[in-house]
């Protein structure tokens, strides 16, 4: 993942959520804030959902609408879990051969 340069260019997005949505956003906020003492914004959080598609190489081929994108993601979570598990077991082994 590419840390954040000051100097990037960066673009507005305007979404639509309903209440409970962004009820969702908030309490992640708000969970942040109460373990961390740093309340997460809602554009931490888009930022961070997207960061993650990319890292696991989520792709939108064949999805025609938003309930084929939740489905498509309900499928891929076994492999991206796979992945994850893969990619965390890789970063401990990686970790003990530099010690």
């Amino acid at each position: 993942m590419q840390k954040e340069d000051r100097h990037a260019i960066t673009h507005r997005v305007i979404t639509m959520l309903d209440r409970q949505e962004l009820e969702f956003l908030d309490k992640l906020g708000k969970d942040a804030l109460f373990t961390t003492g740093h309340k997460l914004s809602y554009n931490e959080i888009l930022k961070g959902l997207v960061d993650f598609a990319k890292d696991i190489g989520l792709s939108a081929e064949n999805v025609h609408s938003f309930k084929a994108l939740e489905e498509k993601l309900r499928q891929e979570m076994p492999r991206i879990l796979e992945k994850l598990k893969t990619g965390m077991k890789q970063g401990v082994s990686d970790e003990k051969n530099l010690s």
